[in-house]
């Protein structure tokens, strides 16, 4: 994004405020560990390169305003209104979640006029949402990188409504450049585990958008509650495959995936720093066979890309990324087999679905910041 154009345009849509900062958070492609943080389990995300920006710069009349480029369109509070405000299902939910999140725990929010600008896509399942909590967070708040992932997470659960876990904004916050980041969402420890040269990582949008606040996500999280509950732990983060043979068949099936992804995000950190592309490839096809039939979150055309990827010469393995329910493919490759997957996946799921997926191949990269016009770091809050 040329962040110079984005600065001419905030003064366009806004000629009387002053000069703005600069706020950037990445999206995040889930390598492996799918809907094991809200059980508190394990995950291995890496922060991308596609950012979410937001342009603040102080008002001077006691409102809140909030231009959205993406969706043409410009939403505005009331400072003294926000504590009462409540969601309505609007693109602006996201903006006064955050607000509305940080009086409640005791942050003042300041007049503020905004203009957000993203690269990441919506509705692929690179946490765009989370990217724009985090980015607010710091943006209103004047909070840090690392206070931002609690605040911005907790916007989505109790405002917009979405029980998702810590994981997309943890890694917004605290990405890192050449490397995944290896977290526990039990007690928030994380240490970054280099990927091994000569893996590729492509991420394929399927161009089934999900929303995760309409979607099967919230009765994921209630099914895992509820075989939590049914197994005498607190969470499935503590629970044993040897004991799930007498929960019913779904909640068996949920429990499965979980206890056996938490394993595989341990196999698979293990074969990143060994750097056995072998292992890599064989633990994402097994997790998105697991999260096809136990969990039950893929769909035809995810699943479609999954098998197609790996009929590639090249291509160690492929799964389904994110919430599920539509979004992306994260496919792990041989850097010379990039061209010929991108070839091959446009030209066969064309025939599929009448359509050209959005391919990206992403590299690891920094957490939020504030940036300078020119896009350069100034602090990580």
């Amino acid at each position: 994004m040329n962040l110079t154009n984005t600065v001419a345009r905030f003064h366009q849509l806004f000629p009387r405020a002053s000069e703005p900062s600069i706020w950037r958070a990445p999206g995040r492609v889930n390598l492996i560990g799918e809907h094991t943080d809200y059980n508190l389990g394990l995950v291995l995300p890496m922060a991308i390169e596609f950012s979410c920006f937001v342009l603040a710069s102080p008002s001077s009349d006691g409102r809140l305003r909030a231009y959205s480029e993406h969706f043409h369109e410009l939403a505005e509070w009331q400072i003294e209104e926000i504590p009462s405000a409540t969601a309505r299902g609007h693109w602006s939910d996201r903006v006064v979640g955050v607000a509305w999140e940080l009086m409640q725990a005791g942050i003042p929010i300041q007049n503020q006029t905004l203009l957000i600008d993203s690269e990441v896509p919506l509705g692929a399942g690179l946490s765009s949402s989370a990217a724009l909590g985090v980015a607010l967070t710091m943006a209103l708040g004047g909070v840090t990188a690392d206070q931002s992932p609690p605040l911005a997470r907790a916007a989505e659960v109790n405002f917009v409504g979405v029980p998702c876990g810590i994981m997309d904004h943890f890694v917004s916050a605290h990405g890192q450049p050449g490397a995944a980041i290896l977290l526990d969402c039990l007690n928030l420890d994380w240490r970054p585990v280099p990927l091994p040269i000569g893996l590729s990582i492509v991420v394929v949008d399927s161009g089934v958008k999900h929303e995760l606040s309409n979607s099967g996500y919230s009765t994921r999280v209630r099914e895992c509650a509820a075989a939590a509950q049914a197994l005498g732990v607190s969470s499935l983060r503590y629970a044993q495959l040897s004991d799930i043979e007498r929960l019913d068949p779904i909640l068996r099936k949920r429990a499965r995936h979980v206890i056996t992804e938490n394993a595989r995000v341990e196999q698979f950190t293990l074969a990143a720093m060994q750097g056995d592309f072998e292992a890599i490839g064989r633990l994402a096809v097994e997790s998105h066979r697991s999260l096809r039939d136990d969990y039950e979150v893929s769909c035809p055309e995810i699943d479609f890309l999954v098998e197609a990827a790996c009929g590639v010469p090249g291509v160690l393995g492929a799964r389904i990324t994110g919430g599920g329910f539509g979004g992306s493919t994260v496919n792990f490759t041989r850097p010379d087999a990039v061209d010929n997957l991108k070839e091959a996946l446009r030209r066969k799921y064309l025939q599929f679905r009448g359509i050209a997926p959005n391919i990206y191949v992403c590299v690891p990269a920094q957490g939020a910041t504030e940036v300078t016009p020119h896009g350069s770091a100034l602090r990580n809050g």
